[in-house]
């Protein structure tokens, strides 16, 4: 993972002062691209670390399984999930929330450190995440448009890394409806989302399968890291 000399931060709206206001880490790598307010660093994780990050969560799923969460609504996710950390996103018939157990009544397992040290990477934050939500994505899998804000505190950026398949991400607005903007993930990608753009909407149209060879009967797996509490 190349870093580049950190960038200066712009002024952030008013309720993103906390983010704005924490103290930095020298050495934050700057991203190649902003696409409204998301900071998307094409490929900064190589072949070799993607793999890596793959072994890691081998064991992270080993003991939190994944599982096929239900929407509020009786509807059940494409996705298959997981978490690492002191809390999970969890979702079934009493809502959207983060939780300090699986669905099997067991801790989450430490986030990897090798996940951790892309966090503090890309971020421009000090403190570290207590969730990283793991999204399996099999063939025909999508995510809908939706906003992440079930975290406690909007101040702290969500980082997304992508490992395996291509995925159509699609950027929208911090209302429902208007013009939306879409583009490729591919494997090895990490995007920030935080200040203005932290609370806009974004989705996964579809996953192009068997364009990676990373997993090995593939798919798309996608970690965010959020401070939840």
């Amino acid at each position: 993972m190349a870093l580049q000399a950190a960038a200066a931060p712009g002024k952030a709206e008013k309720d993103m002062e906390n983010a704005e206001d924490a103290e930095r880490p020298a050495g934050a790598a700057v991203p190649g691209r902003n696409i409204r307010g998301f900071a998307l660093h094409d490929g900064l994780l190589g072949p070799a670390e993607q793999a890596a990050l793959v072994e890691d969560l081998r064991g992270v799923i080993a003991a939190a399984p994944l599982f096929s969460p239900m929407t509020p609504y009786g509807k059940p996710m494409s996705v298959r999930m997981t978490s690492a950390g002191s809390l999970g996103w969890v979702s079934d018939r009493r809502g959207y929330r983060y939780a300090p157990l699986h669905p099997q009544g067991t801790p989450w397992p430490p986030i990897p450190e090798r996940v951790l040290a892309v966090w503090r990477a890309v971020s421009g934050v000090q403190r570290l995440p207590d969730c990283c939500l793991i999204n399996f994505y099999g063939e025909g899998a999508r995510m809908g448009m939706h906003q992440d804000r079930d975290e406690a505190d909007f101040a702290w950026p969500v980082v997304s890394i992508s490992l395996g398949d291509d995925a159509l991400f699609r950027i929208g607005n911090l209302e429902r409806g208007g013009k939306t903007e879409s583009l490729w993930l591919r494997s090895g990608d990490v995007m920030v989302m935080g200040g203005a753009a932290r609370l806009a909407y974004h989705g996964v149209d579809r996953i192009a399968f068997g364009t990676s060879t990373l997993l090995r009967q593939a798919g798309r797996i996608n970690l965010t890291l959020r401070v939840a509490a």
